[in-house]
């Protein structure tokens, strides 16, 4: 990847005010109107739940969602909930450059790990960042 590319984005934690410039590009993950997006955000946020920007030109780009979780089975550690560039974006280092900033976070907070639910697509992304799949399956019940 072009160095001059990733460090002419900036990555920064996005407040409240900001979260509806989020919303174009969540929507392109997330299939949510605008009023419910802000909804769940401002309800998520409550429990620690941030909004991440990577910025080029001042033009929000991609978006990351992550929130501290401590469980007894896991300890203390980073999920990740949403990553989206847009579309114009990918291969710019705009992912990399958010989960740089969320592993950072991680750290700076001694969690001991970072987490994440990944769609099929996104799989190889995150290899290449040395994730691993967790031999854990997830389960659900539609209530």
């Amino acid at each position: 990847m072009n160095a001059s590319l990733r460090a002419a984005i900036s990555i920064r934690r996005l407040l409240p005010v900001e979260w509806p410039q989020a919303f174009p590009v969540i929507s392109q993950l997330r299939k949510l109107d605008e009023a419910e997006f802000l909804r769940r955000t401002l309800r998520q946020s409550y429990s620690g739940y941030e909004l991440v920007g990577a910025f080029r030109g001042g033009e929000l780009i991609g978006v990351l969602g992550m929130r501290p979780v401590h469980t007894l089975a896991r300890g203390a550690y980073l999920h990740v909930d949403d990553l989206v560039v847009v579309a114009e974006a990918r291969g710019s280092g705009a992912g990399h450059a958010l989960m740089d900033y969320a592993e950072a976070d991680a750290r700076a907070r001694d969690m001991s790990a970072v987490f994440l639910d990944a769609r099929p697509e996104a799989v190889s992304f995150y290899e290449s960042r040395d994730f691993a799949l967790h031999p854990a399956p997830s389960m659900k019940k539609i209530l």
